[in-house]
């Protein structure tokens, strides 16, 4: 599975099968979390795994009563230390660079557990305080995420995605992105081209099965 594909594949999964997740996948997600960018290369995060099924059902009810939680069974804390990215880069490094480098670490783990053929999911809401009690966090550190893994119960759908045009802006804030403009007028054509050639192929592919 190439990058592109795990990243338009992955999806949030909340129903997992009774299977335990092996040991060496388990390892590589963590290993991906490891390896995610991070201001400074602070590395100002700590990752806490989670087996024992008494725990995962504290962590589901610390995260707001989210009881599916606790049949994955595999749960991963992503913690930051802000204090850490406090001396190096003031407020900016506590309040901001510590949440961007945890999330970075969220989003390798999640594609990684997609890559081996893993469900997760990004919790975001739980008590702070409860979750740290059920871990023993000490408060210089911050619990900022919690990741249930497992191998999936469920299939989801594809979900409902803006256009790019209605996300990106070109060179300025409001600018409109239109991509012909941007390429030329030529890229259009040849782009309407490879789609009627497409379907041209479609048309011939519908007769040879008919034949047969």
């Amino acid at each position: 599975m190439d990058v592109i594909e795990c990243i338009k594949t992955r999806r949030s999964i909340r129903k997992f099968l009774d299977v335990p997740v092996e040991w060496d996948k388990v390892g590589t997600i963590v290993e991906a979390g490891r390896n995610a960018p991070n201001a400074g290369n602070l590395q100002n995060w700590k990752f806490i795994i989670v087996l024992d099924e008494g725990k995962r059902k504290s962590i589901a009810e610390a995260c707001l009563q989210q009881f599916w939680m606790a049949k994955a069974p595999v749960h991963i804390i992503i913690c930051s230390e802000p204090e850490k990215a406090k001396r190096f880069y003031g407020i900016r490094g506590e309040r901001l660079y510590s949440i961007q480098n945890c999330a970075a670490a969220v989003q390798n783990m999640l594609l990684a557990a997609n890559s081996v053929g893993l469900g997760a999911c990004w919790v975001g809401a739980f008590d702070e305080d409860k979750v740290s009690s059920v871990l023993g966090i000490p408060n210089y550190a911050r619990p900022q995420a919690v990741i249930p893994i497992g191998y999936p119960a469920e299939k989801v759908p594809y979900p409902m995605q803006y256009q790019l045009e209605n996300l990106v802006f070109m060179e300025a804030w409001g600018r409109k992105f239109d991509i012909d403009e941007y390429l030329g007028y030529t890229s259009a054509i040849v782009r309407d081209l490879i789609e009627k050639g497409k379907k041209a192929i479609k048309k011939v592919k519908k007769k040879l099965k008919k034949e047969k």
